[in-house]
C-alpha cells in the first residue's frame, strides 16, 4: 500500500452521522491511512439529530483521493441533483482507487454515473432506486464490482470499512482492527433486516418514511434524466 492512502468521506448537512463516523473509526486505524472530510466550506456541517461535523477540506482544496465515500442519510436527497457535487464526485472517481458509499450514498454515486453496470448495495428502503441509474441492486451488506464498494444501511458501514482495509491493507490488519473496536455484534432483538424483522413493523417503518421516500423517489427521477437513463 502507498503511503498515505488518502480517504475522503462526503459531509453534508443531515447526514446520518453514524453512516460516516462507523467506517472512519476503522479507517483511521488502517496504517499509513490519511483521513479527510470534504464539503463545500470549511464551516460546521449539522448531521441529523443535531450533531455538529467539521470539514478538513473543501472541494476546492481537496487531494485526489485513493478513496472516495459517500456516506447517507435524508440529506443526500438534495445531493442527488446539486452539479457542483456531482461534478467533485466526479472528477475525483476518476482518479480513485476506490469509489465507495455507505447506505443511501450509493443513489449519489449512481447520481454522479458511476454504478452503471455495477452491482452495489443501499439501504433496504432506496434499493429498488438504484435501477433508475443502471445499477444492479443487491441485498448484500457489502458488494464489491471492481473498484466500486458499497454498503448497506448504516451500520454496514462497519462492515464496510473492514472490507475495504482486507482490500487495501490486507485481512490481518482488518481483524486487528475488528479486535481492537471490539465488533462482535450480539443484537438484543431479531429485527435488523426487513428479511428477519416482522411484516407489521417494517410496513410502519415504510409508512413513517412515505413523505422522505416520496421526495428521494423524484430526485432519482430527476437525476436520472440528467444521466439520459
Amino acid at each position: 500500500m502507498s503511503s498515505p492512502f488518502r480517504v475522503g468521506f462526503l459531509l453534508f448537512p443531515d447526514i446520518t452521522q453514524l453512516d460516516l463516523t462507523g467506517p472512519y473509526e476503522v479507517l483511521r486505524q488502517m496504517p499509513g491511512a490519511e483521513v479527510h472530510l470534504v464539503w463545500k466550506t470549511r464551516e460546521p456541517v449539522r448531521a441529523a439529530g443535531g450533531l455538529s461535523i467539521l470539514p478538513t477540506v473543501t472541494f476546492a482544496d481537496s487531494p485526489q483521493f485513493d478513496m472516495i465515500c459517500v456516506p447517507g442519510g435524508s440529506g443526500m436527497n438534495p445531493l442527488l441533483t446539486d452539479q457542483e457535487t456531482l461534478e467533485f464526485l466526479q472528477r475525483q472517481a476518476k482518479g480513485a482507487r476506490y469509489v465507495t458509499s455507505v447506505c443511501t450514498g450509493a443513489l449519489v454515486l449512481g447520481a454522479a454515473g458511476l454504478l452503471t453496470g455495477k452491482r452495489a448495495a443501499t439501504h433496504w428502503m432506496s434499493r429498488e432506486l438504484l435501477h433508475h441509474f443502471g445499477a444492479i441492486p443487491s441485498d448484500e451488506r457489502v458488494v464489491v464490482d471492481g473498484n466500486v464498494i458499497t454498503g448497506g444501511g448504516v451500520t454496514a458501514g462497519i462492515d464496510f470499512a473492514l472490507k475495504v482495509v482486507a482490500e487495501v491493507a490486507g485481512e490481518d490488519v482488518a481483524r486487528s482492527i475488528q479486535l481492537s473496536i471490539e465488533y462482535d455484534p450480539d443484537p438484543p432483538f431479531d429485527s435488523g433486516s426487513p428479511r428477519v424483522a416482522h411484516p407489521d413493523l417494517v410496513a410502519k417503518a415504510k409508512k413513517d418514511a412515505e413523505v422522505r421516500q416520496a421526495e428521494r423517489h423524484a430526485q432519482v427521477k430527476k437525476a436520472a434524466s440528467a444521466l439520459g437513463k
